[in-house]
């Protein structure tokens, strides 16, 4: 165990299974958890021996699942942590793992795993439900109360409304949106998906197909939408010292900020973009950059929470990257660019590449997984492994994972090497 005045840490291995479609594959949660979490340990070569505590995510499921997880991996005795945050549980673990390092143990494993159906669900409806006062409020400014779809539960149903609803104050607020911003969205990103063997999809559909193929609630399609899925993934994250003592410089990725928000007032204002978590995303990426010291510019890659295309184009301007209002000009001034591995991936103003994992819409979404499969995205990308999907010379990533109920996490990565950044907010 380090001195807790040893603030800097460091992913050092990361693992993540294939994301399945739900109930094509016969595995459960305990083979996510193996696979993912001895991946990642793999990945930077050490025994589970080392690992102090674990911290485990996922939804759907009983408590103590991160135990049963975890002992497919050994029985050591250590700590272990379940969490769940929504659709943010994985990055939260991720978070916990980072504050007990910072709080001095040496190695920690953050492991995400889900098994799901197809589609979201409640289990517990003798209780009230945690995102109730979310949808109820959805109806109180504004949304339709039914389903928008009978073959739907209310669940899915409310999730994809209040999205919806969200695209729809956008293109009402700027006149020059339309829904082929949100085709292009997610083309780019079934067309990053092509070229990642752990994607649920990886076939590359028509800009048509996506815009005209069944319509959930408009403006969002099928094809604008993350699939539900099955699957795991992990991160180990060290302090300074553990890495210097296992000579794991070449493995480290730090993590230089991160932070979680959580509703506040304008959660349950007017504005459906507030409630399904754009003031939430806007602040933490605000608190990383401070943190941080690096502005949005020096951003390279972002692994972003494209549940919907449209959040995706209202994460443009959350994180900052360009002014309100101006989201789609980085859609519509797209580049494809070939990168030294011979894969091509989507450069937006110039700067960003965002999502080259496909997102969540290629990758599919097993909540408890999402988190720590955008963070194993992005330390490939900054080790450099990304093949065909790579960001050549990134040295700067954020990623920003977010769950209805609610919690935002943003997460900033930078590449390890000695380089001092100069602020520029």
């Amino acid at each position: 165990m380090t001195s807790s005045g040893n603030t800097k840490t460091y992913v050092v291995g990361v693992g993540m299974t294939k994301f399945e479609r739900p109930l094509t594959k016969k595995w459960d949660y305990p083979d996510m958890g193996r696979i993912a979490g001895k991946d990642a340990l793999k990945d930077c070569g050490l025994s589970y021996d080392l690992v102090e505590s674990v911290v485990a995510s996922y939804c759907y499921g009983e408590p103590t699942c991160g135990q049963r997880a975890v002992y497919e991996i050994g029985l050591t005795g250590i700590p272990v942590f379940n969490i769940n945050n929504n659709c943010s549980s994985g990055s939260s673990a991720l978070m916990l793992a980072r504050q007990l390092v910072k709080a001095g143990q040496d190695c920690v494993m953050a492991l995400g795993f889900e098994k799901m159906e197809r589609g979201l669900s409640e289990r517990y409806t003798d209780k009230t439900s945690p995102v109730k006062r979310h949808m109820d409020h959805m109806v109180n400014i504004g949304a339709d109360p039914e389903l928008i779809r009978k073959d739907l539960n209310s669940m899915t149903s409310d999730v994809v409304k209040l999205f919806a609803y969200a695209a729809r104050e956008y293109m009402k607020k700027y006149s020059q949106v339309s829904m082929d911003d949100f085709v292009k969205i997610a083309y780019k990103n079934r067309r990053h998906g092509a070229n990642n063997p752990r994607a649920t999809l990886q076939r590359v559909v028509s800009m048509e197909s996506i815009a005209s193929k069944n319509v959930l609630c408009h403006p969002i399609t099928l094809g604008m939408s993350a699939p539900t899925g099955d699957g795991g993934a992990a991160a180990i994250v060290c302090s300074e010292d553990f890495v210097r003592r296992h000579n794991l410089h070449n493995k480290a990725v730090e993590i230089v900020a991160q932070h979680m928000v959580t509703d506040m007032p304008s959660s349950f204002g007017t504005s459906f973009m507030d409630l399904s978590g754009y003031s939430m995303a806007e602040k933490a990426a605000q608190k990383c950059y401070h943190e941080s010291g690096i502005g949005p510019k020096q951003v390279d890659v972002l692994e972003v929470h494209d549940c919907f295309s449209c959040n995706e184009l209202f994460m443009y301007e959350a994180l900052q990257l360009v002014p309100k209002g101006h989201g789609t000009n980085l859609v519509n001034n797209a580049k494809w660019i070939k990168n030294k591995n011979g894969g091509m991936v989507c450069k937006l103003g110039d700067r960003w590449v965002v999502n080259p994992s496909g997102g969540l819409e290629s990758k599919g979404h097993p909540i408890g997984a999402t988190g720590l499969g955008q963070c194993a995205e992005l330390v490939w990308q900054l080790r450099g492994e990304a093949d065909q999907r790579q960001v050549d010379g990134a040295q700067v990533a954020l990623q920003h994972n977010f769950g209805i109920g609610g919690a935002a996490v943003v997460t900033m990565y930078r590449k390890n090497q000695d380089k001092t950044y100069p602020s520029k907010l």
